[in-house]
């Protein structure tokens, strides 16, 4: 039984992509340097898939900063603006597309889909002129190739890719990006032209906008596109990857019937429905690679759960056409546990990341071929059953607290006008008050007095007289400048989320779970492992001493619910996670 993987994070373990970015960005190491670091990274990601057994293992699904932008460089899709002379394109153009340069700015960014991550969005008009202009994509094979690792060679789709484009500047409105369709499959014909020669067996488009609701010119598109590429994908095994979601009736419809198409990729862990449009009819002699394996959080697979959705397919499929996959690429989840040697030891027994994702998928593609771990199997089911038996994770009076809500609860109980009339009468303030947002900049010695007091190398009495003068500092500045209503300044916080999760049950803290969100930035998320509560006061030991230092109105800031909710329990609904956050961050 086969295995496969969407796709791998691109950051590294440890970052190091992102650092090796910034520092060649600021000029302090050169392009070799930074392309050295990438080749050793994309080299112990395939060789770490080899090792765990995948079959389908990915390539060019490492990016330098996007992988909708290496397309657009590929397509050599480039706005005039960069003054981009035609050729390959080299990083000086590539990054300044990605965050523009000192005469003009970046193409837009926007979230891709309802993840985290960010794309660049490309820009086109109907004059924009399309040449293969970057071989990353048969780069990449051939490097694997020559470590002796057969790849799968992942390109967004054509399709895809022109639906989640915009119409460049001054661009008449009624032009479609879809439009240029014919002008950039010739460009896709010449990529699968070189990894046909190359030795490439598979090739995988990703198409996610199949899950979109699309309308009926859209659908043809996709029709369209890939009869036009039959003649070139001849003797490839060509896999159509989705996800994120169901891909409604007709787009699965469409996307079964193309003749070019040996597989197709389906996200089934948010796509119950498209689970049952499998189950009632797949076609014949086509391979389903079965996205079972969470590829958005980071909690363990239930593999006994996973294990009888996949029987139930290999009855309905065929067992040679049956490949165990992921939901979507991994890039979406932390990198490896590896990395977390300080975090609780029952919480990690309940978590994978992506390294053990990994693991997951194989281990069940050896389970249903009749080579089940016994023993892996059990320790999952043994993690499961911690996690939902830990006291930890239930909090009886937090479930109590929730449930006795009212709708009246979430409103408040008297109406804006006679709280502003309350306001000014407490606080005097002018027609036009003077405020400022919250967070003034923390300085080279408030950075070393946290990371020693983190150290335990001074005391808490040091360090709280150290942010106490930081404060006073603040409030004084403010009180030059004549503002209105003063804050504090935040010096106690470093990371908001990690500062508020740190004080609440219910939370927990990675030291290496990032995540990319775009170019070299990363977030870590806090886990949301259990029932939220708030056992001590977060913000008024700090906001009282501010308020002694000045006669004017200080600010109690505090976080927003929403920013708490990047990583959630998947046992739990946002709506309930929501309101019972937002009662723990009531500031009574």
């Amino acid at each position: 039984m086969a295995s496969h993987i969407v796709g791998y994070p691109r950051m590294g373990p440890k970052r190091e992509l992102k650092f090796a970015l910034e520092s060649f960005w600021d000029g302090k190491s050169s392009a070799e340097d930074l392309e050295k670091v990438a080749t050793d990274l994309r080299a112990s990601i395939w060789k770490q898939m080899a090792d765990a057994g995948i079959k389908y293992i990915p390539s060019n699904t490492f990016s330098y900063y996007d992988q909708v932008l290496d397309t657009t460089a590929m397509l050599g899709a480039v706005p005039d603006r960069y003054s981009w002379t035609g050729g390959e394109i080299n990083l000086s153009t590539y990054f300044s597309m990605a965050r523009g340069n000192a005469t003009v700015p970046a193409m837009e960014m926007t979230k891709w889909f309802d993840t985290n991550y960010h794309f660049i969005v490309p820009e086109l008009a109907p004059s924009t002129k399309f040449s293969y202009s970057s071989h990353k994509a048969i780069n990449e094979y051939k490097e694997a190739k020559a470590l002796g690792v057969d790849t799968v060679p992942v390109l967004v789709g054509p399709v895809s890719y022109l639906l989640l484009s915009k119409a460049a500047k001054g661009v008449e409105k009624s032009f479609s990006p879809l439009s240029l369709l014919s002008s950039i499959l010739p460009v896709y014909k010449e990529v699968i032209a070189e990894l046909k020669a190359a030795g490439a067996s598979w090739i995988q488009f990703d198409e996610p906008t199949l899950v979109k609701d699309l309308e009926s010119h859209h659908l043809s598109a996709f029709s369209a596109a890939y009869s036009e590429l039959e003649s070139a994908l001849s003797g490839l095994n060509v896999l159509v990857e989705t996800y994120f979601a169901d891909v409604p009736a007709d787009s699965y419809k469409t996307l079964t019937s193309l003749s070019s198409v040996t597989a197709y990729g389906f996200d089934l862990e948010r796509g119950t429905k498209t689970l049952e449009l499998v189950k009632s009819g797949f076609p014949a002699g086509k391979y389903l690679f079965a996205g079972v394996v969470d590829g958005r959080n980071i909690w363990a697979d239930d593999l006994a759960a996973s294990l009888a959705t996949l029987q139930s397919l290999e009855a309905v499929v065929g067992k040679d056409k049956l490949v165990i996959s992921t939901s979507c690429s991994l890039m979406h989840t932390a990198v490896d546990l590896v990395n977390e040697t300080k975090l609780d030891d029952e919480i990690k027994s309940w978590l994978a990341f992506a390294a053990q994702k990994v693991v997951e998928v194989n281990a069940l593609a050896k389970a249903l071929a009749g080579q089940k771990d016994e023993a892996y199997f059990s320790a999952n089911a043994a993690a499961l059953a911690s996690r939902r038996s830990s006291p930890r994770v239930t909090n009886e009076e937090v479930q109590k607290a929730a449930t006795a809500l009212k709708g009246s609860d979430h409103r408040r109980a008297t109406t804006v006008s006679a709280r502003l009339d309350a306001q000014q009468k407490k606080l005097n303030l002018p027609i036009l008050p003077t405020t400022t947002i919250g967070s003034f900049p923390q300085t080279v010695e408030l950075r070393r007095v946290r990371r020693e007091y983190k150290a335990k190398k001074i005391s808490e009495e040091e360090y709280t007289n150290a942010i106490k003068e930081e404060i006073s500092k603040v409030v004084k500045i403010q009180e030059e400048l004549d503002i209105d209503v003063l804050v504090h300044g935040e010096p106690e916080r470093n990371d908001m989320v990690e500062y508020f999760g740190e004080q609440l049950s219910g939370f927990t803290f990675t030291a290496n779970g990032w995540v990319q969100s775009y170019g070299s930035r990363c977030v870590k998320p806090p886990i949301i492992y259990g029932d939220v509560s708030r056992p001590n006061p977060m913000t008024v030991f700090w906001s009282k001493m501010a308020q002694s230092m000045t006669a004017r109105p200080m600010k109690g800031l505090r976080l927003a619910t929403r920013l708490l909710l990047q990583s959630r329990r998947r046992s739990r609904t946002l709506r309930l996670v929501v309101f019972r956050l937002s009662k723990s961050m009531r500031l009574l």
